[in-house]
């Protein structure tokens, strides 16, 4: 039963990859990776590693998605359509990664399929072996982690807070609110 569920996840996974590099449409690709990403948490769900999968859905799946889809809203909103001339390199070298990333695979493929592996603990992500791990020996970059994004957090607040007005142009207007609507 397990080979039927991998099999059907990683067939979902390809074709969600398929879709985020083969469709035009930004909103598409971001489906498309939303696909991808959930067909990971399956993964993770038959590795037994409960707490990965749901962290894979409802951080990845759910706040980056969204968060995708928010800016690519924001930005066909703003910059309309790109003329497709203003990318006329992308493709050269979308080919040129695409069989240099081919060849690392193959490579790998062929020379590290012998390797010897150890196999993962038993309880390799479950909620309490990753707490366990954050909260002793990961507790120094787990806190700086969190500095960092409280620091986000409040840059994103300070940007995207409406321009205060210059000191002339309020000394101009001394009329009040209720006055200034009368006009």
């Amino acid at each position: 039963m397990e080979v039927v569920i991998f099999t059907f996840a990683a067939l979902a996974s390809v074709a969600g990859g398929l879709g985020v590099i083969g469709s035009r449409l930004p909103v598409r690709n971001a489906l498309s990776l939303l696909l991808v990403l959930g067909s990971l948490a399956v993964t993770y769900l038959l590795l037994a590693a409960q707490f990965v999968a749901v962290l894979q859905v409802i951080v990845y799946a759910g706040a980056i998605v969204v968060l995708f889809l928010f800016v690519i809203m924001l930005l066909h909103k703003q910059l309309g359509e790109m003329s497709p001339d203003r990318l006329r390199w992308q493709g050269p070298v979308g080919v040129v990664l695409a069989v240099t990333f081919l060849t690392l695979i193959l490579l790998t493929i062929r020379f590290g399929v012998g390797a010897p592996t150890a196999p993962a603990p038993a309880e390799f992500g479950t909620a309490e072996s990753v707490g366990r791990a954050l909260f002793t020996a990961f507790v120094l970059p787990f806190e700086v982690a969190s500095v960092i994004l409280l620091v986000g957090i409040i840059a994103a607040v300070v940007i995207g807070r409406p321009a205060a007005q210059p000191a002339a142009a309020v000394g101009r207007s001394a009329a009040t609110p209720v006055e200034a609507s009368r006009r």
